[in-house]
């Protein structure tokens, strides 16, 4: 008899542990059968949404986060972020902080005793260091739709991309200096490289030392491996870089960076 009346004990133990659990993660209800079971509460309502201040705040902290490369590998503008992007693009800051850009290196620049044997070098990128794919952005969301290699190459190809704000000041200066500049660019030589010639040249970028696209050779390299190695073959060369400019930390990044970097600012795309 004892033995049976600690399993009744038993089994009630367990019948209030499940009801208590049952109701701890829901209400209850009767079925058809007249027994209860567990409903489901609903989910909390959303948070309500930014302000428009609170937005621009985060779209101002992302940008900051991109450019400061803590934020990589990243394929998109957050949408919430496109006015701001916009804005920062065509509205004037952007051309205030590249200008800011340019007064550093030439400042640098001027404290560089050129030593005249034609060896003393800076590299520049292309997209968005010396020309602008600004327009073509603006039809993608400024970085909001996801990268278009077919859509680019067409961009591209048309060669109508203007001279990025300052830049052109900022090569013309340097050759005058006594500076050789490379210029050393992920378009395919092979589709882009006469339409990128055009483009550059009816756009001022005209005395560079050389204009260096990517060949077959390079297909499928990461933009960090493939600009290392050119840079590093540059070395082998002779020559000295002191300066090293682009829009995309992959620019600056691997081996034989230069003396010193400078990176321009690009919210609308990260590079690899």
């Amino acid at each position: 008899m004892i033995g049976a009346m600690v399993q009744r004990v038993r089994e009630v133990l367990i019948f209030l542990f499940l009801a208590l659990f049952a109701k701890a993660n829901g209400s209850e209800k009767p079925n058809h059968w007249g027994r209860s079971e567990s409903v489901r509460l609903p989910p909390p309502p959303p948070p309500p949404p930014l302000t428009q201040e609170e937005n621009a705040s985060y779209c101002l902290s992302w940008r900051l986060a991109v450019e400061a490369n803590n934020v990589r590998a990243w394929r998109t503008v957050p949408v919430q972020c496109l006015r701001y992007v916009e804005t920062y693009m065509i509205g004037g800051q952007y051309e205030k902080d590249v200008a800011l850009i340019v007064d550093q290196i030439l400042s640098y620049a001027g404290g560089i005793v050129v030593s005249g044997d034609g060896l003393d070098a800076w590299v520049f990128d292309v997209d968005d260091t010396c020309i602008s794919n600004v327009f073509y952005y603006k039809g993608k969301r400024y970085g909001c739709d996801p990268y278009d290699p077919s859509g680019f190459r067409a961009w591209a190809i048309r060669g109508g991309c203007p001279a990025v704000p300052g830049m052109l000041d900022l090569f013309n200066k340097l050759v005058d200096m006594g500076f050789k500049i490379f210029l050393v660019t992920g378009r395919d030589e092979e589709n882009l490289g006469q339409s990128t010639i055009d483009n550059l040249h009816n756009q001022g970028f005209q005395t560079y030392e050389r204009l260096i696209l990517r060949t077959a050779a390079y297909k499928g390299q990461s933009a960090v491996t493939y600009k290392s190695d050119i840079r590093n073959q540059l070395v082998k060369q002779g020559y000295r870089i002191w300066g090293n400019v682009g829009d995309q930390w992959s620019d600056l990044q691997g081996e034989c960076l230069g003396n010193r970097t400078f990176k321009l600012p690009n919210p609308m795309y990260f590079v690899p």
